[in-house]
């Protein structure tokens, strides 16, 4: 894994005993939690998206993200790297639900889904782990003889974003809009933010620069 992920494939490899120590606490942690969700993943049936509450619609986002990345990165452009990276901010999305979401409320058919695709995503890294692991959540077959999970292209539309509101270039604020906001309706939420209002109380707004789903930068004097 540490090959695949430290360059890409066209580049020179620079080894590196921390790189190959950090992927090794990198599957650890993906045992661990898979491990953590073995009775949930065994109970998960069906997923149904019309009861997903706000972690559940969040993580369900991160999983077919990390999908639609991943096979990409494989399969158009074959740079395992970033594939790798992404499956690592999945992990990471998986340890949040755990912690953030109280066990009555997880929803158990998402870990589920949401498992058992982490585990053939890293099939073709780490082939042996990848192949315990897949015993480890209740199947018999061998994970390498499974059909490669699609994406949902419904579910990488957010209902709601997360803006970075700057004034001057730095970072003051950040605040959580729907997605289907006008650039101008964005901007007026960007203004009437409390922290930006004092920040600017008593200056002159020279212009207000926005980058559609990512940040708004307000110029002042």
């Amino acid at each position: 894994m540490f090959i695949l992920f430290a360059s890409p494939p066209e580049k020179d490899l620079e080894w590196s005993d921390q790189g190959v120590e950090g992927c090794y606490r990198f599957i650890n942690r993906v045992w661990r939690i898979v491990n953590e969700f073995s009775c949930a993943i065994k109970e998960g049936a069906g997923i149904d998206t019309s009861v997903f509450t706000k972690e559940d619609k969040e993580l369900w986002y991160m999983l077919n993200n990390t999908l639609k990345r991943v096979t990409d990165d494989i399969s158009l452009r074959f740079n395992f790297n970033t594939a790798i990276s992404a499956i690592m901010e999945l992990v990471n999305s998986l340890y949040y639900y755990k912690d953030k979401v109280a066990d009555d409320s997880k929803n158990k058919a998402l870990i589920k889904d949401s498992v058992e695709k982490l585990i053939i995503m890293l099939a073709p890294f780490i082939p042996h782990a990848a192949e315990e692991l897949w015993s480890v959540v209740g199947k018999e077959s061998s994970v390498h003889e499974q059909k490669w999970p699609s994406f949902d292209p419904a579910a990488l539309i957010r209902d709601e974003i997360e803006i970075v509101l700057q004034i001057n270039g730095k970072v003051r604020d950040k605040i959580v809009i729907p997605s289907d906001l006008t650039k101008e309706q964005v901007e007026e939420r960007a203004l009437e933010s409390e922290k930006i209002k004092a920040e600017i109380s008593g200056k002159n707004v020279v212009k207000v620069i926005s980058v559609p789903g990512k940040l708004v930068n307000i110029v002042v004097k």
